[in-house]
């Protein structure tokens, strides 16, 4: 999709209405002047899902996602920030023109892959109506997946269906639709053997596969004859529709679920995922047989970080799926395992059992992949300390691929649990396989002759080296400026100033721009990233005489700016006009005291600042040895004159005076 130009980006925030948006996913009811509802990123039963119509955002209190109606279709379907405005543009019916006319390369690429979608449309009702509506579907095709137990209701939701066993049924119908037999072929559907055109998936049960968004990419056929020569089944060739590396059976239908309880559970075929979704287990997909991929995985992390694999109880393959573990934790998700008992799988299993079972069953038999993984391997080791060794090795290299140190940390303390070991011995072996790995993925062999560096052990006081406290202090101090400058930027407040005789006069300034004075004089800036973010903008828009207020900055594309100002706005309790009316009671809001408000946040900010410099001139001080009684004399007057400064903030001072 073409750059949106700035002014129709904002014609159509404008005109779209959030609880119009909203209300299309969510069941919206309204309480006061907002509107409230079931969150849809969670399970719950209160609602703590908030829409504010005039404000134009939303908040979420079970999860803490907020924003405008375009940080909600990004998270809510996983739009990226052009899918969703076009999404709105196409709602209010506002024109998106595009920056320039496509090639004709890029017009038969559209074309062709437009007809491809439309056939395997064609295709699928058609392998539909022969399931309900022929002789032969009904007999056999239908009574198939009755057998299987599946409900007529869930049936007709995957859009299951039969090719006929004639050999060109589908071919005759879809020639005398019209469609190009180039097509056909390329899709995979029809197979030609000189002047033959025969139905590649005849005498099967169809299973559709859907893209994300419901587009019906390619076809998976099972035989139901059993004679061994001929496969169970046969899935659509890669086509420039279809990747099956890229696509997970029944994501079209889990991602809502997904989302909601923040987990994805990965099973091995398309019968496992409709049987656990008829179970009411329905955050599930399936590689579709494949080994699990890299696009794969990441198509997940769209929705979640934590996948659950579902393993067959009898899985002759379960070692074989290690590199899939290992593939899951090196894109940095979470990775957990169930093993059905011996003899059962996800689709025979959830048959049998209620959804109550099968749902305890899941989450009694999850283990994470360390458990698991020791668990597997220690039934071959037979106690013997060369294969234990190797086991543990086996083990460190996969916690080794995990990006996250905070996560490698935990694993590693987790397995010298498991099996009585130093940590430390660990940490060494850990070090080692992260240099090569890092080594390969950066092609620098350099790397490997590094002396492995030991961690700090226990014994540490992380406290002394980590301050918390203070960098929790630091936070607030910082957010409280910045909350300031996003609320009331725009507004003006009185201050002194000295004119040209040195007399005192009151002038009127935007809290933007005396904040701003005050910040650029000291020279001090913002230590958080995003304050430091949202700060640049404004001061970007001060340059250019502009003041930016919340309303345009939640209208921005960067979605993390939408949601901390979101956050800003949504943290606000409006005193009801009712108490003024009935009970004659006058409350001073922080707009009344707006000018103290924000030079007791100046003087926080400046005095934690200058807290910090007195700090890092301590550090020197105790640390460096080697400083000469110039510079010794130098860092002490600068500490004096630091301290002088922060009892002057300790007053706590009522004006501000420019100079």
């Amino acid at each position: 999709m073409s750059k949106i130009p700035p002014h129709i980006v904002d014609e159509i925030m404008q005109t779209s209405k959030i609880e119009e948006v909203i209300g299309e996913f969510v069941q919206l009811k309204r309480a006061g002047s907002n509107l409230k509802g079931l969150s849809p990123f969670t399970d719950e039963k209160t609602p703590s899902f908030v829409v504010s119509p005039a404000k134009q955002i939303f908040k979420c209190f079970s999860t803490g996602k907020g924003g405008t109606a375009v940080t909600f279709l990004m998270e809510k379907e996983h739009y990226s920030y052009p899918e969703a405005l076009k999404w709105l543009a196409d709602k209010y019916n506002i024109a998106i023109p595009e920056d320039q006319a496509p090639t004709p390369e890029q017009l038969a690429a559209y074309s062709e892959k437009e007809s491809l979608y439309i056939i395997n449309e064609f295709a699928k009702n058609h392998f539909a109506e022969n399931l309900m509506h022929s002789d032969e579907g009904l007999n056999i095709g239908l009574s198939y997946f009755e057998e299987r137990g599946f409900r007529r209701d869930i049936i007709e939701k995957f859009q299951l269906g039969y090719c006929l066993n004639t050999g060109d049924n589908f071919y005759k119908a879809a020639i005398e639709k019209g469609y190009k037999l180039d097509y056909l072929e390329k899709i995979g559907l029809v197979k030609s053997k000189e002047n033959r055109h025969f139905d590649f998936f005849k005498g099967r049960v169809m299973f559709p596969i859907h893209s994300i968004s419901g587009r019906v990419l390619g076809f998976g056929g099972r035989t139901l004859l059993t004679d061994k020569k001929i496969a169970k089944y046969f899935n659509s060739p890669e086509s420039p529709i279809y990747n099956k590396s890229e696509i997970l059976y029944g994501l079209f239908f889990a991602k809502n679920d997904v989302i909601k309880y923040d987990n994805c559970y990965l099973c091995e075929g398309y019968t496992d995922v409709i049987s656990m979704y008829q179970a009411g287990i329905q955050n599930v997909v399936s590689s579709s047989g494949t080994s699990l991929t890299k696009e794969q995985i990441k198509l997940i992390r769209r929705y979640t970080q934590n996948i659950t694999i579902l393993f067959d109880g009898d899985a002759a393959g379960i070692k074989a799926s290690f590199r899939g573990i290992d593939l899951i934790l090196e894109e940095g998700m979470n990775v957990k395992v169930v093993l059905f008992p011996d003899g059962e799988d996800p689709d025979s299993f959830s048959k049998r059992s209620s959804t109550a079972e099968l749902d305890e069953y899941l989450k009694n038999h999850t283990q994470d992949f360390i458990s698991f993984k020791s668990d597997i391997l220690l039934k071959d080791s037979n106690n013997d300390p060369i294969k234990k060794a190797g086991l543990i090795r086996d083990i460190v290299q996969s916690v080794a691929l995990i990006p996250d140190q905070i996560m490698r940390t935990v694993y590693t303390q987790q397995l010298a649990e498991r099996f009585e070991l130093d940590e430390q011995i660990l940490v060494a072996e850990l070090i080692k396989y992260r240099r090569n790995t890092i080594a390969r993925q950066n092609d620098a062999s350099e790397l490997l002759d590094l002396t492995v560096i030991k961690e700090p052990t226990k014994n540490v006081d992380l406290a002394a080296v980590n301050p918390l406290q203070q960098e929790k202090i630091v936070l607030e101090d910082e957010y409280e400026l910045i909350r300031i400058l996003i609320k009331y930027g725009t507004y003006l407040i009185k201050v002194e100033q000295l004119d040209e005789s040195g007399k005192k006069i009151e002038v009127e300034t935007s809290v933007i721009e005396l904040i701003h004075h005050e910040l650029d004089k000291d020279e001090l800036n913002f230590s958080f990233p995003i304050h430091a973010k949202v700060y640049a903008i404004i001061i970007e828009g001060l340059e250019q005489k502009t003041l930016y207020s919340s309303s345009y900055l939640i209208r921005m594309e960067d979605q993390e700016i939408v949601r901390f100002v979101t956050e800003i706005e949504s943290d606000s309790h409006e005193l009801s006009s009712k108490w003024v009316s009935s009970y004659n009671i006058s409350t001073r809001t922080e707009l009344d005291r707006l000018q103290e408000t924000v030079t007791q946040a100046l003087y926080r900010f400046k005095a934690l600042k200058v807290e910090s410099f007195i700090n890092d001139i301590r550090t020197q001080l105790e640390t460096n040895s080697q400083l000469s009684q110039e510079e010794l004399m130098d860092l002490l007057a600068q500490q004096m004159a630091y301290e002088k400064i922060k009892m002057i903030f300790a007053e706590k001072l009522g004006r501000t005076i420019l100079r």
